[in-house]
């Protein structure tokens, strides 16, 4: 089974938990400028786990043929909407990764991007695996899935907790405290929980909150480079640091 993640309460302020340096669509693309520049002129390119589409809608300024997908109808219709908004040409689709092969063609993607730490929400290991496998199965021959994951063994030393930003988040004139609490068990194997909520302070001084507890089943760096590899991919680039809170992996189909 491949979890679909929720995403309807986040989906309206998500805004608010993306990095000021991604926070528009030219810089969100531009933040994977090096593996873009790989890319031939009008490239086939897939933004799987879309979210609110700042990197499928800034592909699209590029030139790129994009297609966005997301297991959210609520950031699918986000997404749609960013790019009605920016003029950008995309094609947006609801569906997990378990679907992408019922709506794309096989081998027909230059280059998959997995990004914003999304992978975690698959359901395990064999989900996992499935995923991977539904993304290579979507990539031409020497394609590139691009792929961004939290560092889980930093994450779990961390234990169970609760962090709150410590700086106010500014978007569209408005200010929020963002709030992440952790629910971590002992076992890998075992379903993580992760609340996430974002405080939005209203003119008036009152505060609106909107949270969701998403799932998450996380998993070592190590296990990722050997699925990747199971999966016809072989690891191209790492950004991998034990010590840093996250990390970018770019893998060839072989």
């Amino acid at each position: 089974m491949i979890a679909v993640p929720g995403y309807g309460a986040l989906a309206e302020v998500y805004e608010w938990l993306i990095s000021d340096a991604k926070l528009t669509p030219a810089a969100f693309a531009e933040a994977f400028e090096d593996v873009i520049g790989l890319l031939p002129p009008h490239a086939q390119v897939l933004d799987c786990s879309c979210g609110t589409g700042q990197l499928a809608v800034g592909l699209a300024g590029l030139g790129f043929r994009v297609v966005a997908t997301d297991a959210s109808d609520a950031m699918v219709r986000r997404t749609g909407e960013l790019a009605d908004e920016l003029g950008a040409s995309l094609r947006a689709v609801r569906a997990d990764w378990s679907e992408l092969s019922g709506h794309l063609d096989g081998a027909s993607f230059d280059m998959v991007f997995c990004v914003g730490n999304s992978l975690h929400h698959a359901q395990g290991a064999s989900a996992r695996l499935a995923a991977l496998e539904s993304m290579s199965r979507l990539l031409r021959p020497e394609g590139r899935l691009v792929l961004t994951s939290r560092n889980w063994e930093l994450v779990r030393a961390g234990g169970s907790r609760m962090e709150v930003w410590d700086e106010l988040v500014r978007r569209n004139g408005r200010d929020a405290v963002v709030i992440y609490r952790w629910e971590i068990p002992r076992g890998w194997e075992q379903e993580h929980h992760i609340e996430i909520a974002v405080a939005q302070i209203e003119a008036d001084g009152a505060v609106r909150v909107r949270s969701e507890v998403l799932s998450s089943w996380p998993y070592r760096y190590d296990d990722l480079v050997s699925e990747l590899r199971r999966v016809g991919l072989r690891v191209e680039s790492s950004t991998f640091d034990p010590e840093a809170e996250g990390y970018t992996v770019v893998a060839i189909k072989e």
